[in-house]
């Protein structure tokens, strides 16, 4: 397609209230548009973006094109293993927040004759407290690796339908059989990534690399550190940094953990997963604790950020799709599943957002953007991989981190 046609499709998704304004931004910036130029093309286009319907339940459809109930799915496009016969009308997507290209659903939507609810949560926590709480109509979530063991443990997740779902033959070998799904009988790879910090080095310099900036900040970060709201991520970093395991659960470790959370939280702006990046485009934040992919699409942003895999480690996970047991609509979540894994759609997903992708076949093929393949805060080199560690479940001691982030939160 050209960028010219593309340009004004996203302009007038983002007229029509179906892409925000962050994401707009952040597609023009990875197609090569310089800052000064998108804001020059949105003073150009004029009008603000509209608001869009909102579905039942308060959450809003993928786009505003949907299918009416009982229409013809677009011609072609639908592999011949999928039964069209069994495909309903409807799928409930509860995904994190700006996780994928919006293309991607509403190219779903038309091809499929589904239309597709979305709803989003902010960790893996807000997931499960959401599904234990009793929500029963979501179809597709996509859990991080230990919340998918904890949720096998608990009865809560569909075993995969791999007549239906095919496309995992494109998914890399390394990334499968991982050890919260050992043969992947409830997940299958989305994307992957780590969780290290990005911050100015136009206040903070050229050459931090240790987790110390963040939990004992100098007076230039002081009150302008924003860490992830989630807590096995802030306590594992501070255990890292602390020179324990990810996931120690011992209550030495853990006391200390809290004294130096404790001392920190003075400096904290926020505990924010959702706008720590915006914050730190902003310039209201120096330092942010964040996710690969929003620190790279931060960086498009503002010129100076920069990401760091501090040298005591950091997070890697992975996240995953999965059908919880409860899904109203499973043949159609398996057919979503298999859709969102097909090369092509996994590149464009990968390229909007910034994350590792473990679609071996998309890589291969090319699809991947260039530069986020050789960029080393995505995929890392061997030596960097050897200081990643994953989070795990810990059982029962899960009781411990949670009261641990209560008396951080409520200090």
């Amino acid at each position: 397609m050209r960028q010219d046609i593309r340009v004004q499709r996203l302009i007038r998704t983002w007229q029509q209230g179906r892409l925000s304004r962050r994401e707009l931004i952040r597609r023009l910036a990875l197609m090569g548009f310089s800052l000064p130029a998108i804001a020059a093309l949105l003073a150009a286009c004029g009008g603000e973006a509209e608001t869009p319907t909102t579905a039942p339940g308060g959450t809003t459809p993928a786009t505003g094109e949907t299918p009416a109930a009982g229409e013809t799915p677009a011609a072609g496009g639908i592999p011949d293993y999928i039964d069209r016969s069994k495909l309903e009308g409807e799928l409930n997507f509860y995904n994190w927040s700006e996780y994928h290209d919006p293309e991607v659903i509403a190219e779903f939507e038309q091809t499929y004759g589904v239309k597709v609810t979305q709803d989003t949560y902010a960790s893996n926590e807000d997931l499960l407290a959401k599904l234990q709480g009793g929500a029963t109509g979501y179809d597709v979530i996509v859990p991080s690796d230990y919340m998918v063991s904890i949720m096998i443990n608990l009865g809560m997740l569909e075993p995969l339908d791999y007549n239906v779902i095919k496309t995992i033959e494109h998914i890399d070998p390394n990334n499968l059989k991982a050890y919260y799904d050992p043969e992947n009988t409830y997940s299958i790879p989305y994307m992957w990534g780590t969780s290290g910090y990005s911050y100015d080095t136009a206040i903070l310099g050229e050459d931090l690399e240790s987790w110390k900036e963040v939990f004992e900040p100098g007076a230039e970060a002081q009150g302008k550190i924003v860490m992830l709201d989630d807590q096995r991520e802030v306590i594992g970093a501070a255990l890292m940094y602390l020179g324990y395991s990810i996931n120690e659960t011992s209550d030495e470790a853990l006391a200390k953990v809290k004294e130096l959370l404790l001392a920190q939280k003075p400096h904290v702006l926020a505990y924010s997963s959702q706008n720590n990046d915006d914050l730190l485009v902003a310039g209201e934040a120096v330092i942010s604790h964040i996710w690969t992919g929003d620190a790279l699409l931060a960086e498009q942003e503002r010129e100076g950020l920069r990401y760091v895999i501090p040298k005591e480690g950091c997070t890697v996970w992975q996240d995953n799709l999965c059908v919880p047991a409860s899904a109203p609509h499973k043949y159609t979540a398996m057919a979503f599943i298999d859709f969102m894994n097909r090369p092509d759609i996994a590149a464009r997903n990968a390229n909007f957002i910034w994350y590792g992708c473990p679609n071996k076949t998309a890589r291969e093929q090319g699809l991947i953007d260039e530069a986020m393949l050789n960029h080393p805060g995505v995929y890392p080199p061997d030596e960097v991989w050897q200081r990643l560690q994953w989070i795990e479940d810990v059982g029962e001691d899960t009781l411990k981190f949670d009261r641990l982030w209560t008396e951080i939160k409520t200090a």
